[in-house]
């Protein structure tokens, strides 16, 4: 899924127990997290192929072909993988997510939900989003000025210690320098929880979600 020095998701034990999040302490920020991306995927109607960029065990990948969408994933750990196909996901394809192995606008939109904060040339990887996507990119990415990053930093551990979480400010940086100054619009909203079940472009929120919008 991303690499690192020492790719977390490569182990057995985070492969295992990866999915149990989603139906555990994590499903009321699930819930919040997918409402969100569903309204920025309303920004594209035109769009029908989605690529899902560090797909892991393919959870939203799965959700993406739910809403309708001809979804694909892409991962780097070949462990994740497996499980995502063992799940049941749609079409997941080994790769990096600095070097796609497709063709320039190869698909609709590009999707990274939770996978800058792993990658060690973030820029790079949404340059390389961005070349394979038609109409745009969707981002979701751990606030570092929220509440949640700072409680997921805390924690640390095998995973959330190896993580870079990054503010809106910093993403939206992050996306002009990838794309080298050729015309996009950036829409971008953060879900509200712990602290209220919303969602608003306020900078203190714990799940950015972000539209990046091709001419």
């Amino acid at each position: 899924m991303k690499r690192l020095a020492i790719n977390p998701f490569a182990s057995p034990a985070t492969v295992a127990g990866y999915e149990d999040w989603y139906g555990t302490a994590g499903c009321r920020a699930e819930r919040l997290e997918k409402a969100l991306l569903k309204r920025l995927l309303a920004g594209f109607p035109w769009a029908s192929t989605i690529l899902e960029v560090g797909c892991g065990t393919g959870h939203f990948t799965r959700w993406f072909g739910e809403q309708g969408w001809q979804a694909m994933g892409l991962d780097l750990s070949r462990p994740m993988l497996t499980e995502a196909v063992r799940l049941g996901s749609p079409w997941c394809v080994h790769g990096d997510a600095l070097a796609l192995p497709f063709t320039t606008g190869a698909f609709d939109l590009v999707a990274l939900v939770t996978t800058l904060e792993f990658l060690p040339e973030p820029v790079q990887a949404v340059a390389e989003a961005l070349r394979v996507a038609r109409q745009g990119l969707i981002l979701g990415v751990l606030n570092r000025q929220s509440l949640l990053g700072r409680q997921l930093k805390s924690e640390g551990g095998p995973i959330w210690g190896a993580a870079r979480f990054f503010t809106p400010a910093e993403l939206s940086c992050l996306v002009h320098r990838a794309v080298a100054g050729k015309p996009t619009e950036i829409v971008w909203r953060t879900t509200l929880w712990p602290v209220w079940s919303g969602v608003l472009p306020l900078p203190w929120g714990g799940f950015i979600g972000m539209a990046v919008m091709l001419p």
